[in-house]
């Protein structure tokens, strides 16, 4: 075992702090409106999340107070004798207003990077408990701070394309560098960034290790052949006669020597930690070169993957239960301001999902004969799109778990049930979005593994190490995949997949 003390990785007498440095955090929207309804605020309401208060430039801060606020200026409306700026930082999804002559505002634009100084005072708007009034004077604070407005950075106003109305999804896709600030965008990225939180904290909570599994591999996952293949171009000039130019002919090199994709699953190398570390999980992005333009499918996206040894079916069931609603209900009580989709996500947390094997699915879409699908379905196929949002409306918008495919249409690595024709996993639907998770018991059996890799004839070099698991001291085990991006679309409600992640990436569209 590794002696962390003797190696003295940091000394404890040189521990350096913000405090020690110097370095005061500035103050956020979000930190001023979380003392609003209070006329009184202590030290501790108006803190940042670093350790020491004294490192926080609101330490003591309170109403009354001059604080220095730093943001862009979403919105400006000018009167006779005053000025009227709506100041955003991100932090939050309301901007705080700020308050001042036309003189104050001389040189501020809708767009603009300032920093603003003046006394935070109670507000007597709707909708609005404080906001920082500036002084029609040049006045000093104790520690000579002087009230107003400096530009950071200017926007020309003329030019900019946030201007202050409502903007279309498409124009937003278009712009996709300036749209985390505008309200909607603004407001997913902040459940985007709790989410996550809040999904290591969940598997933390329960004893689970953070795996990260590679993006480059030599393996497919799914077998479905969808990867982006890793390949360095090898020119070789050629002298083009005809006009006397020179022109490259694109070879494939194998740079790892042997041919590479970028992963469209971090399950299988997951695996190989869960037989060692029992429960892990990775969350990392994933990539499918999928020629699909739809509201459902990104050619990179991110995926929760946790891994566990020792579980049956049932434990996989409840345990993707368990952390869905985790999740669901820890936002709607963190970002309970950025999302407004709460009502439909109720029954989401006071019902049990249903548990729904794949031949009475069958047998519930084939005998009804309220809708009439546009593809009809039969046993041993796979569900549309519309035979998902039947069955999840059939249940009364419920999330529905479909258990116990055919093993045909599902990959290798799952567990065969007895019955030789069905396979241990599930899929989670729920309404608007359709497939949520996908999870299954995996194949733990050496001999059964086998004849599955010959019985579709893939290559049992390339799954020798995969294989390799199962001949030393295989273990029970399964697990699930969640995707982050259909998650944030089921959560807020956005009906589209390409509004749900900051810069999205899908067929013919790659910028930045």
């Amino acid at each position: 075992m590794i002696n962390f003390a003797a190696r003295r990785l940091y000394s404890t007498t040189a521990t350096v702090s913000a405090s020690v440095v110097g370095f005061k955090w500035p103050l956020t929207v979000k930190q001023i409106k979380n003392i609003g309804s209070n006329n009184t605020a202590s030290a501790e309401q108006l803190t940042t999340n670093d350790a020491s208060s004294s490192s926080s430039s609101s330490a003591g801060s309170k109403v009354g107070d001059i604080v220095t606020v730093k943001g862009w200026i979403k919105n400006m409306r000018h009167q006779k004798q005053f000025s009227f700026a709506e100041l955003t930082d991100g932090s939050c999804v309301q901007g705080l207003q700020v308050i001042g002559t036309p003189q104050h505002f001389a040189e501020t634009t809708n767009g603009c990077c300032v920093s603003v100084t003046g006394k935070l005072t109670q507000s007597p708007g709707k909708n609005q408990s404080l906001e920082i009034q500036l002084f029609d004077e040049q006045q000093s604070s104790g520690d000579n701070t002087t009230s107003g407005v400096k530009v950071l950075g200017k926007c020309d106003d003329s030019e900019y394309p946030l201007q202050p109305k409502q903007h279309s999804f498409e124009f937003l896709r278009d712009i996709a560098h300036l749209r985390s600030r505008s309200n909607t965008i603004g407001a997913m990225i902040r459940v985007r960034n709790e989410s996550t939180s809040l999904i290591h904290t969940y598997f933390q909570d329960r004893q689970f290790q953070h795996v990260h599994t590679p993006l480059i591999t030599a393996s497919d996952c799914e077998g479905g052949g969808e990867q982006f293949a890793i390949s360095t171009p090898v020119n070789h000039p050629n002298n083009n006669k005809e006009n006397n130019k020179a022109t490259t002919t694109p070879a494939v090199n194998h740079f790892f020597g042997e041919p590479a994709y970028l992963t469209v699953s971090g399950q299988l190398e997951a695996e190989i930690f869960a037989s060692s570390h029992s429960r892990v999980y990775t969350f990392g992005p994933s990539f499918r070169a999928e020629k699909s333009n739809t509201t459902r499918h990104l050619s990179e996206f991110w995926m929760v993957e946790p891994e566990m040894s020792f579980i049956n079916m049932q434990d996989n069931l409840d345990i993707a239960e368990d952390f869905l609603k985790y999740t669901i209900q820890h936002l709607m009580t963190n970002c309970k301001d950025d999302m407004e989709f709460f009502n439909k996500l109720e029954k989401t947390l006071t019902n049990r999902f249903v548990r729904l094997p794949y031949t009475e699915a069958i047998d519930i879409l084939t005998k009804q004969t309220s809708t009439k699908f546009a593809n009809p379905i039969k046993w041993g196929e796979d569900l549309s799109r519309e035979h998902e949002k039947y069955l999840t409306s059939h249940f009364g918008d419920i999330p529905v778990f479909v258990i116990n495919w055919p093993k045909d249409i599902k990959p290798f690595y799952m567990r065969e049930n007895d019955d030789g024709q069905t396979v241990a996993n599930m899929d989670l639907l729920v309404p608007e979005v359709g497939e949520l998770i996908g999870g299954s018991i995996r194949e733990e059996r050496y001999d059964h593994l086998v004849k599955r890799l010959n019985k579709l004839d893939m290559d049992q070099d390339v799954y020798g190490w995969y294989m390799d698991l199962r001949k030393y001291g295989s273990a029970p085990h399964g697990g699930f995949g969640l995707g982050f991006e259909r998650f944030l679309q089921y959560v807020t409600g956005l009906q589209n997949i390409r509004d749900v992640i900051p810069i999205p990436r899908h067929q013919n569209y790659c910028k930045f």
